[in-house]
């Protein structure tokens, strides 16, 4: 089991890694050993997570989700399977926590009335800064 929040862990079975020639560093051994991890997790069929986690981890997957609700992460900033592996897996337990944190609700407020008056006295002077810069002097 992946623990993901106090309540939320994920089957080791859930997740499906292949790997991949990796482009980037590794010199001659970067066109022999498939070092790039291939991560992909099926977000829509999974019976770990909560409903509302879901939608939020479809939404916040972006387009690393594909049409069958599978998201697939690919990692390959290492030059080992391993590091790239738990990067991959970092990333997937990053999103899926950033999915179940709910979101703040936005309360819209009214702005005070001295942030109204101190706004308006600003319009003000302003106003009158860029007036004198139009006013011609008196012709004599």
């Amino acid at each position: 089991m992946i623990p993901i929040t106090h309540f939320i862990a994920l089957d080791d079975a859930e997740i499906e890694e292949s790997f991949v020639h990796a482009s980037g560093p590794g010199g001659q051994n970067v066109n022999k050993v498939a070092t790039a991890v291939q991560l992909r997790f099926d977000a829509r069929r999974s019976p770990n997570l909560p409903e509302h986690v879901r939608t939020r981890l479809m939404e916040l997957a972006g387009q690393r989700l594909t049409r069958e609700g599978v998201i697939v992460i690919v990692a390959r900033n290492f030059r080992t399977q391993e590091r790239n592996r738990a990067e991959a897996l970092r990333r997937l337990v990053d999103l899926i926590r950033q999915a179940a944190q709910r979101q703040a609700i936005r309360r819209p407020t009214q702005p005070t009335r001295a942030s109204n008056r101190r706004r308006l006295e600003e319009k003000a002077r302003r106003g009158d800064i860029k007036a004198m810069r139009s006013r011609k002097p008196p012709a004599d």
